[in-house]
C-alpha cells in the first residue's frame, strides 16, 4: 500500500458525494484499517451517464458508488486500472451503450443479478476485494428540489448543479432550501454503522446537493444525535457559483447545523489554514470564485461547541488548473484527533 502503514483502527463514517468524497477515503484507506471505514453515498444524482441508466432502466444513479469503491481500493496499481475501467465510455460502440460509463454498467448489471442496489454493491466490493463499506444512503427513488430566497424551485439534483448555467442566472439569490419530492426512507444498515461509529464525517463537495441532502433522510439527523461518535465537517476551499456563491465558513455551518437539527452537535470544524499562492487565486478569480473566508467567531457563535481544525490541507495540480484536498493531510487531521 505504497508504503504507508496503519496507526489507526477508528470505526469511521462518510457521507458526502463526487470528488470531495473520493479524496476523503482515497487518505482515509491509508492511514486507518479500511474494514472500519464506512462510506455513505447519495442516490439522487440526476445527471450524464448516471442520469440516463436511472431514466432508462427505472434504477438507483450508481456512479457516486462506484468513485467511493475505487476510493476504498488498497492496492495502487488496481486502483489505476480500475480507474482506467470504470471510466472508460464505450465511445467507439455505436448504439445505445456509447458514452456510458463501464463502471456505471457493471454497477447496475450487479444490482440487477443480486436484487438491489445495496445487494449489488457488497458484490462488486466482493468481486474487487474492497474491504472498506459503501453503503447507498437510501433505497428510495428520490428527486431532490432546491427553493431560492425569490421562491424560485429548481427541480432536480443536475439543475440544482448546473444552475449558473443557466438563462436568469442571479448568484444573489441564494439557495434556502431543499427538500426531496417524496419521503426519503433510511437504509437501515446506515442507521447502523452510525450508531457504532467513533467519527461521522461530512466531506467536502457541492453543500446542497451532495452533502446537506443526506439529512433529509428519515432517521439519519435522529441517529448522529444519539451517536457517541465526534462529527466532523470538512469545509470547502472555494466558492461554487450558483450554490455558495459570497459563502463564508460561517453560511456553511448554519445550513449543515439548521439540517443536523442540534448547534451543539457539531465537534469539529475542518477548515483550510493555508492561503493559496498569487497564480492559484488569480485563475479561480477568472471563474468568478473566491477561496472560502474562516470567519470563526460567527462559527463558534452558531455552533458553541465546535473545535476548529485549521492547517494547510490543499494540494494544486496545475496541469488541470484544479485546487482540491489533499487525500492524506485531510485524513491525517481527522485521525489524529481525539
Amino acid at each position: 500500500m505504497s508504503g504507508k502503514t496503519l496507526k489507526f483502527r477508528q470505526k469511521i463514517v462518510t457521507f458526502g458525494g463526487k470528488t470531495g468524497h473520493f479524496q476523503l477515503l482515497n487518505g482515509l484507506k491509508k492511514f486507518n484499517d479500511t474494514e472500519f471505514i464506512t462510506a455513505v453515498v447519495g442516490t439522487w444524482d440526476s445527471g450524464g451517464s448516471s442520469g440516463v441508466l436511472r431514466s432508462e432502466l427505472g434504477v438507483l444513479p450508481p456512479g457516486d458508488i462506484r468513485a467511493c469503491l475505487l476510493a476504498l481500493m488498497e492496492d495502487d496499481e488496481q486502483q489505476r486500472v480500475a480507474q482506467r475501467l470504470f471510466d472508460d465510455r464505450l465511445k467507439e460502440v455505436v448504439g445505445p451503450l456509447k458514452g456510458h460509463s463501464l463502471g456505471n454498467l457493471i454497477g447496475v448489471r450487479l444490482d440487477h443479478i443480486f436484487h438491489g442496489q445495496d445487494r449489488g454493491t457488497d458484490a462488486e466490493r466482493s468481486l474487487f476485494r474492497i474491504r472498506g463499506h459503501v453503503l447507498p444512503a437510501t433505497l428510495t427513488d428520490l428527486n431532490l428540489v432546491a427553493v431560492t430566497k425569490k421562491g424560485k424551485e429548481i427541480d432536480g439534483e443536475t439543475n440544482i448543479d448546473t444552475r449558473r448555467e443557466q438563462d436568469g442566472f442571479d448568484p444573489k439569490d441564494r439557495i434556502m432550501r431543499i427538500y426531496f419530492g417524496t419521503h426519503a426512507d433510511s437504509n437501515p444498515r446506515v442507521l447502523e454503522a452510525i450508531k457504532k461509529a467513533d467519527k461521522i464525517v461530512f466531506a467536502p463537495g457541492d453543500l446542497y446537493t451532495s452533502v446537506l441532502p443526506h439529512l433529509l433522510i428519515a432517521g439519519v439527523p435522529e441517529a448522529i444525535q444519539k451517536s457517541h461518535a465526534k462529527v466532523y465537517f470538512v469545509l470547502n476551499l472555494i466558492e461554487k457559483e450558483g450554490e455558495t456563491d459570497y459563502f463564508k465558513a460561517s453560511d456553511f455551518v448554519k445550513a449543515f447545523i439548521f439540517y443536523l437539527g442540534n448547534p451543539k452537535r457539531l465537534d469539529y470544524l475542518v477548515a483550510n489554514g493555508g492561503s493559496f499562492g498569487r497564480e492559484i487565486v488569480k485563475v479561480y478569480e477568472g471563474e468568478k470564485k473566491k477561496a472560502v473566508k474562516l470567519d470563526e467567531p460567527t462559527c463558534r457563535k452558531i455552533a458553541p461547541n465546535v473545535n476548529i481544525i485549521k492547517t494547510k490541507l490543499w494540494e494544486y495540480l496545475k496541469t488541470a488548473h484544479l485546487l482540491r484536498h489533499d487525500s492524506e493531510k485531510l485524513a491525517l487531521s481527522i485521525l489524529q484527533e481525539r
